[in-house]
Formats: structure tokens, C-alpha cells, sequence
């Protein structure tokens, strides 16, 4: 399996966002990773990436230990943060150039071409970063995230901004890449989740309370997954 979590747990202070969950990922498919806001979502992703460290349990990635071996997990893992980080003032070569040579790639060129015909960025590419659009830059985003053929893909919302035709594309792209990838897939359109994923893991106050095939959650009485989330997540009236 390439990614294992075992019981990791996180606080902020005295809230814990993330309590001793477990679950495992494999090669070969798109695992959606849901929850609402402030679930423990987007800390549970920092941690399997190295960017936080979990306050107790163990993370491994393509069967190294994250805590103990960083810098060897960083180099099989694409990570697209839900805030995109990007120097807006490089042009978007430039830009995957310099991620490219962070990752110590060898024939940089080729590599910065590869992620810019995947992620459609061709009609942009002589541009700053900053001059793009919004859905434009996820696709940067997606880029650095996809330039060092990692075989681990994080991806926390990474079709936000994009408009319906946009979404398509690099939804096509996600399903391609998850064929020899583990990508781990969160996003708040349920329907794309519903789209792309086989899988679905849904955390809720830093819970995992659902973890099946989509399928099996969807049932035989014409369910969506939004009726699902809502039904395992929504917060009861008080009376």
C-alpha cells in the first residue's frame, strides 16, 4: 500500500482535530477524502505529507516512515495545498522549472513540458503566474504538484476556481493519473467526488465515521453522496 496511516492523532491546543484514525491507501485509484469545514481534513493531509507532525500514531508512505524519513517520502509525494502557493511574479516555465530543480530532476526541460501538456497549461505558459485566472492557477498548482511523477498524489480541492468545462479536463486528468498513482482526492463537490472516485473516506470532528466503496454507501434507494455526507455529518437542531 502506499499510503498507511495508523492512529495518528493532532491537537491545537486543547482541540483535538484529529483523533486516532487509521486508514489505508493503494495504488491504482482515487481515494475521496471528505469532510466539512474544520473536520480535520486539510491537517490530516499536512501530516501524511511531512508539513505537520502528528501528536501520537505512525504515517507511511510507499512503506517509509514520514516522521523518520522525510526527505525520501517528500520525493514520491505531488501535494496541491487548498491554499496554492505560487510566486506570482515567475512565469509559469519558470515557475515549474524552479520545482523542478527543488525535485533535483535531470532533464528539467522535458519534465516542465510533460506537466504543462497534462494539465492543459499550453495557452498560458508565456505568462506570470500572478496574470492568470484563478482556474488557471490550480492548473499550475496541479503542475508542481504532478512534474516529478511522484507516486503518491495529495489533493485538497484542487478543482476550486475552475469553471464546468475546466473541471472536466483536469478531472479526466486525475482519473488518468490515478491508473498508476494512490491519490488521495478532497473536495467539497460532492458530485465530482461522486465522478472521479471509487472510494470514499469521510471524517467528521476529526472522526472517521464512513470508509467504503462509493457504491456500498450510495446503496440501492437512489442515495447521492450528498445525501450520504449530510446524513453522516450534518449538525443536529438543539431542542
Amino acid at each position: 500500500m502506499s499510503i498507511e496511516v495508523s492512529g495518528i492523532t493532532k491537537m491545537y491546543g486543547t482541540q483535538k482535530a484529529v483523533n486516532a484514525i487509521s486508514f489505508t491507501a493503494h495504488k491504482g485509484g482515487v481515494v475521496g477524502f471528505l469532510g466539512p469545514n474544520g473536520a480535520g481534513k486539510s491537517t490530516t493531509m499536512k501530516m501524511i505529507t511531512g508539513y505537520l507532525s502528528p501528536d501520537a500514531g505512525t504515517i507511511q508512505v510507499c512503506g517509509m516512515d514520514v516522521q523518520k524519513d522525510p526527505v525520501a517520502t517528500k520525493r514520491r509525494i505531488g501535494y496541491l495545498p487548498e491554499a496554492n502557493p505560487l510566486y506570482y511574479d515567475m512565469y509559469v516555465k519558470e515557475y515549474l522549472a524552479f520545482i523542478a530543480g527543488v525535485h533535483q530532476l535531470d532533464q528539467i526541460p522535458k519534465a516542465v513540458a510533460r506537466a504543462i501538456q497534462l494539465t492543459g497549461l499550453g495557452p498560458e505558459a508565456h505568462k506570470k503566474t500572478g496574470q492568470l485566472s484563478k482556474g488557471y492557477k490550480q492548473r499550475v498548482g496541479l503542475a508542481a504538484a504532478l512534474i516529478h511523477d511522484p507516486e503518491v498524489l495529495i489533493l485538497d480541492e484542487p478543482t476550486s476556481g475552475l469553471d464546468p468545462n475546466q473541471i472536466i479536463e483536469i478531472r479526466n486528468v486525475i482519473k488518468e493519473q490515478g491508473k498508476g498513482k494512490t491519490i488521495l482526492f478532497s473536495s467539497h463537490i460532492l458530485q465530482e467526488v461522486q465522478a472521479i472516485c471509487e472510494r470514499v473516506i469521510i471524517i467528521h470532528k476529526g472522526n472517521i465515521v464512513a470508509d467504503d466503496q462509493v457504491s456500498n454507501l450510495l446503496g440501492s434507494k437512489g442515495n447521492t453522496l450528498e445525501d450520504v455526507f449530510r446524513s453522516l455529518t450534518a449538525t443536529q437542531p438543539t431542542a
